[in-house]
């Protein structure tokens, strides 16, 4: 299977290439820079591989959640090429693929959503797979709990947000913390490669984001009231 994963949803942007099974990636913190990069990596990371766009399976992406912008441009540049190429998309949650980055079993991943929130989610590997262990969230980090009393580990830049509230949050359930680590698309892609495998790919037209904040952007009481809290 040969399939093109895009991941822009923070301030790293990667694009991933996987051609059975054999994933090679270009990544680099880059902000503002996404759109400028996105398209010529593919092209390059096709060009390296000797596979010409027609020769892909399917177009992975994720979508989210993530700066609104980031999030947006990955969906445009998946449901482009997927449109141009007639072939399906795999969407891949951005925290699904943040959890990869970590070790052990069970897993926190979490984003920093400014605007004092954190994107959040926890998730379970059994055998091969990672399956969601809750629901995906964005809020304040002092309001984050776990599905259960057990050990953890936690990575993503969530964890340093808000003086690292999560951590204090979370104390006594934590094993292992990676404040530094950011979603990449080879992790998209080796989650789509397994969902396409699944049956869960869809259209370029079905395709959607996962935004999970709907305000994306806080008026001037709103702002008053988080400081207020802190």
């Amino acid at each position: 299977m040969k399939l093109l994963a895009f991941e822009t949803s923070t301030e790293a942007c990667s694009v991933a290439l996987s051609i059975d099974g054999a994933i090679i990636e270009r990544f680099e913190i880059a902000p503002r820079r996404h759109a400028e990069l996105s398209l010529p990596w593919a092209g390059q990371l096709l060009a390296d591989a000797g596979i010409a766009r027609s020769q892909l399976d399917a177009i992975a992406v994720g979508r989210g959640p993530g700066a609104f912008t980031g999030v947006r441009l990955a969906i445009a540049l998946a449901q482009g090429i997927a449109l141009a190429l007639d072939r399906p998309v795999v969407a891949v949650s951005t925290l699904a693929a943040l959890a990869l980055r970590a070790t052990g079993d069970r897993t926190i991943a979490a984003i920093d959503a400014r605007m004092g929130e954190i994107y959040i989610g926890t998730f379970q590997r059994i055998g091969d797979e990672l399956h969601a262990a809750s629901a995906e969230e964005v809020l304040r980090p002092e309001l984050a709990s776990l599905p259960d009393s057990g050990m953890w580990s936690g990575v993503g830049t969530g964890f340093s947000a808000g003086e690292s509230a999560l951590v204090k949050r979370l104390q006594g359930q934590l094993q292992s913390v990676d404040v530094h680590a950011l979603p990449h698309a080879a992790d998209v892609a080796r989650l789509a490669v397994v969902a396409f495998a699944r049956g869960e790919a869809t259209t370029a037209e079905k395709l959607e984001p996962a935004y999970l904040r709907h305000n994306v952007a806080l008026t001037l009481e709103q702002q008053k009231a988080i400081r207020a809290l802190r």
